[in-house]
């Protein structure tokens, strides 16, 4: 805990971008609507917002500091408009500076530093999701840079996200291309878990990379590299046209470049990621690429604005939860509840979350887990249609 007075501890979170710590007037209503209340009873932001406040006295700082999934639900329903997670963001910076980063955060810092990714994976391996793929290199005569997240890079049950992605690309006759091995993690977790300093060096980085390739416009896979790239990296140099795959996705198949034989005999329910929904506001275009895919819809109890987050933002996909307050159980359950025989997302951490989660929950028979790009697959390949 810091020996400072409370007040000094209180201004310097303000001056370090919790410009609205002291707004709040702890009236609950974050409390209400934080998905930690479904599982746990706990009223994270709340209370880290009070701890804030004072100074971060306490004993119980790491045990809600580092629970903020960022998943933007408080943001939106605060009748003050107070920036929680500006004030989330500048108190783990502070606790990152007087080295209180959790050991499980620890190494993924020093994997992005090294590596330039946070699974703990050499470089070289960044390319490996493109094997037996004929994946274009960018040049300066391509549209579109297709920016890989680090998870679909890496982790083998993504890996046939960007795969599936890239199928349709090139089926619908896309211009477009990698750069590869030279790339880096787009940094999100990093500056959401406090290392504002390393966040900074995969962007420069990345943002060099990119303005020196010539690139205007780029494909990603991931909400987080989608909302770091339109409303973090214009702040310090990297402007460009950027599109989820799935407003993608759902342009071609509106432009007659994506055709669907016969519809996919499936009852899909959609769960809308945090950062593709509440931050960015793309609710339309997912739902779009499953009408496309033919299949039938149903829907769970919280959809929209009021998806339940899946447990993975904010540098929580890299840190354990028991199984027990894991949200993405209670949205599994849902899921299958509602009917669906396939969980439908558009986020690589969602997939991963909700995967786990399945498993757990002893599901395999009952639900399958896909990103957008592979129910759509699926449905052109013609993969049991009605």
């Amino acid at each position: 805990m810091p020996d400072t007075p409370f007040y000094e501890v209180n201004e310097a979170i303000v001056l370090s971008g919790g410009v609205d710590l002291n707004t709040c007037m702890q009236c609950g209503m974050c409390a209400a609507v934080c998905p930690w209340r479904e599982v746990d009873g706990e009223f994270i932001v709340r209370r880290m917002i009070r701890l804030g406040q004072m100074g971060l006295e306490g004993n119980e700082v790491e045990d809600i500091l580092y629970g903020c999934t960022t998943c933007n639900k408080c943001v939106i329903n605060c009748p003050r408009g107070v920036d929680i997670i500006g004030i989330m963001r500048a108190i783990r910076t502070m606790t990152a500076e007087m080295g209180g980063t959790p050991d499980t955060l620890r190494a993924v810092i020093g994997s992005c530093d090294s590596n330039g990714n946070p699974w703990g994976e050499k470089r070289e391996k960044r390319t490996d999701w493109m094997k037996g793929l004929d994946v274009p290199a960018y040049t300066a005569e391509t549209e579109y840079l297709l920016s890989v997240c680090c998870t679909s890079c890496y982790d083998s049950r993504s890996r046939n996200i960007a795969r599936s992605l890239v199928k349709l690309l090139t089926t619908a006759g896309v211009s477009f291309g990698v750069i590869g091995v030279e790339e880096n993690c787009c940094g999100e977790s990093l500056r959401k878990t406090g290392d504002e300093s390393g966040f900074m060096k995969l962007a420069e980085a990345n943002i060099g990379l990119f303005n020196g390739r010539g690139v205007k416009k780029i494909i990603v896979t991931s909400p987080h590299c989608y909302h770091t790239y339109t409303r973090e990296y214009p702040e310090i140099g990297g402007e460009w046209e950027v599109i989820h795959h799935s407003q993608l996705l759902a342009q071609l198949v509106a432009d007659g470049k994506l055709k669907v034989p016969a519809a996919l005999a499936k009852k899909v329910a959609y769960h809308d990621p945090c950062y593709l929904g509440r931050h960015s506001e793309i609710f339309d275009e997912p739902r779009a690429v499953l009408a496309a895919a033919g299949v039938e819809t149903v829907e769970m109890p919280r959809e929209k604005r009021f998806s339940l987050c899946c447990g993975g933002g904010g540098g929580r996909v890299w840190m354990e939860t028991p199984a027990e307050k894991r949200f993405s159980v209670l949205r599994v359950n849902e899921a299958v509840n509602a009917g669906a025989e396939i969980l439908a997302t558009a986020c690589p951490y969602c997939v991963s979350l909700l995967e786990d989660s399945r498993k757990t929950e002893n599901l395999e028979d009952k639900l399958e887990v896909l990103d957008l790009s592979e129910v759509l697959l699926r449905s052109m390949e013609g993969e049991t249609v009605r």
